[in-house]
């Protein structure tokens, strides 16, 4: 019989800091993570967003409008270091108004206009591939940052971002503590589910010590021909990245941080606990479905889904996905706006026959391999493309496994083993499923529920999981705000005199070296399947390591 009984508490540690200003942040990037974000600092936290800087021009009023100036009742158009049309415009604008403060400061006369105010933090939440180049530029001007995962899309550039990031050593090559706060988008550790399953196993121990663990994320039949077969995520390179780095990192960083790191961050690095790392590494998948050997016999020569024979009978129209299940009913947000940017506004103005107009005309966009270049093909995304005549490289399939050996540590640590599942041919979309198995009982959950069986009283308990507030479910079950809202809080806690370290482990709970090390262990399972090896992780990160450092010393 399931007993449905009140959640423990799961809730994150409470501050009680007063900045003595108001905290403002910069989104470099105004698509839907950037969005996710903006929500979830304007509805959660005492935080403002105060400047955007994207390139697309319909993008960015639309984002601004939503979340800086179009709140101000007194300025309802951008003021000055509030829009701008890239990272490096504000970079050069930063530099001057940091120098035109200098300089105010310096000669302290009443007449010099007034300097204009800065930000104090930056979300980075712009393609993958860029997220080094700003990290680097962001650096020297030593602000709070939070980053879209994934990092970056090689094991040598997250370790450079990390170099780069840390402080530089001190007198006989002593470490030095972090100046700043530094998140990366593992949203997984942050919503209330999560937070009350990583509870339940590793504080209240409901099931004793966890003896193996299964998790998959299925990912969506359509979802991952829009990402991963049309869209940016689709094509790997040979630096290792793929669907499991840009999909499912997050999902191996949610492994580790249940089975590797300590219960508290905080108590763990004043006391000097390390995370209980695995052994071995290996993993196995493929391209299975998009692929031309797929292709209906039906379908001919036809590339494009607007002029296809088959399109009426096959799953993956384009014209079925974006228009008939979507901006037909009404809807323009995700996964419309990211075929048609402007359609919002075009749906608005004009319409839903000239969005549909409009969204039909990009999805006729094509080209023929004879006659245009890869590299052009590569550039840019092509959401009416045959899903069996696409470019893309990626697994649709795959499965890593983990093991852990005995650890004589204080607290002891048992051997384990874990397994991960990352399926795109599914009904659920992003709808995270599981299984741990324990010495005393074993634990059930989903996207929604946890479920505990106790080996001892045969009984099955139902565990209420919190809800986030109405508007914030569909963000990661709560994930974008819980993060955002930790981020903030760490900033908060610094601004206000806490030492970053303590803040840093507190609220984020993650420190850099952590996510740098979690994305590792994605291209450590990458190396492994394409090798068909198993990595045995010591040696292995401890190589990598030791050339990533000779290499920066030179």
């Amino acid at each position: 019989m399931k007993e449905p009984i009140p959640p423990p508490t799961a809730s994150t540690p409470s501050y009680s800091f007063s900045p003595s200003k108001q905290l403002r942040f910069l989104v470099i990037g105004a698509g839907s993570r950037g969005n996710a974000y903006a929500r979830a600092v304007t509805t959660v936290t005492p935080g403002v967003i105060h400047a955007i800087a994207e390139p697309h021009a319909f993008k960015r009023r639309e984002f601004g409008r939503k979340y800086i100036w179009g709140l101000s009742k007194s300025h309802p158009e951008p003021q000055e270091g509030q829009e701008f049309t890239d990272w490096r415009e504000w970079v050069q604008w930063e530099l001057e108004r940091r120098k035109r403060a200098t300089q105010n400061n310096e000669d302290n006369t009443a007449d010099i206009s007034p300097t204009p105010v800065g930000v104090d933090g930056v979300f980075v939440c712009t393609l993958d591939e860029t997220h080094v180049e700003i990290l680097q530029a962001l650096a020297p001007l030593q602000l709070h940052i939070l980053c879209e995962k994934p990092l970056a899309l090689s094991l040598d550039d997250c370790l450079t971002v990390y170099r780069t990031l840390q402080p530089p050593e001190g007198p006989n090559n002593t470490p030095q503590a972090p100046k700043k706060i530094f998140s990366i988008g593992h949203v997984l550790r942050y919503s209330p589910h999560n937070i009350l399953l990583r509870k339940l196993l590793l504080t209240d121990r409901a099931i004793g010590d966890i003896v193996s663990l299964e998790h998959c994320e299925p990912v969506g039949w359509w979802h991952f021909s829009h990402s991963y077969v049309r869209g940016n995520w689709r094509r790997a390179t040979a630096a290792g990245d793929g669907s499991l780095l840009t999909k499912s990192c997050h999902d191996i960083d949610f492994i580790l941080w249940l089975l590797c790191s300590p219960p508290s961050p905080e108590t763990a690095s004043k006391q000097g606990h390390k995370p209980h790392f695995p052994r071995s590494i290996s993993s196995a998948g493929t391209m299975t479905q998009f692929r031309q050997k797929r292709k209906p016999v039906s379908a001919g020569k036809a590339t494009n889904c607007l002029s296809c024979p088959a399109e009426s009978d096959c799953n993956y129209s384009a014209v079925k996905i974006y228009n008939d299940h979507h901006l037909a009913t009404g809807h323009t947000a995700w996964p419309v706006d990211i075929v048609c940017p402007d359609i919002e506004d075009v749906f608005r103005a004009q319409g839903g026959k000239a969005a549909e107009s409009l969204l039909l005309s990009c999805l006729a966009e094509d080209y023929d391999r004879d006659t245009v270049s890869d590299s052009d093909i590569a550039v840019r995304p092509w959401y009416g493309r045959c899903v069996y005549e696409a470019d893309n490289n990626v697994c649709d399939d795959q499965v890593v496994t983990f093991a852990w050996d005995d650890e004589e540590t204080v607290p002891h640590r048992l051997a384990k083993t874990a397994s991960f599942h990352m399926i795109a041919p599914t009904e659920k979309q992003c709808e995270r499923r599981g299984r741990v198995y324990g010495t005393t009982g074993e634990v059930s959950y989903d996207s929604t529920t946890i479920t505990v069986y106790d080996f001892a009283t045969a009984k099955t308990s139902v565990f209420d999981v919190p809800k986030p507030p109405p508007g914030q479910v569909e963000s990661h079950g709560g994930g974008d705000f819980g993060l955002a809202k930790q981020f903030v809080s760490a900033v908060e806690a610094v601004e206000g005199g806490l030492d970053v370290e303590t803040a840093q482990a507190r609220f984020v709970g993650c420190s850099l070296e952590e996510a740098v090390r979690s994305h590792a262990v994605v291209f450590a399972a990458e190396e492994a399947r394409r090798e068909e090896r198993v990595v045995k992780w010591e040696s292995w990160w401890g190589e990598k390591l030791r050339v990533s450092a000779a290499a920066w010393k030179a």
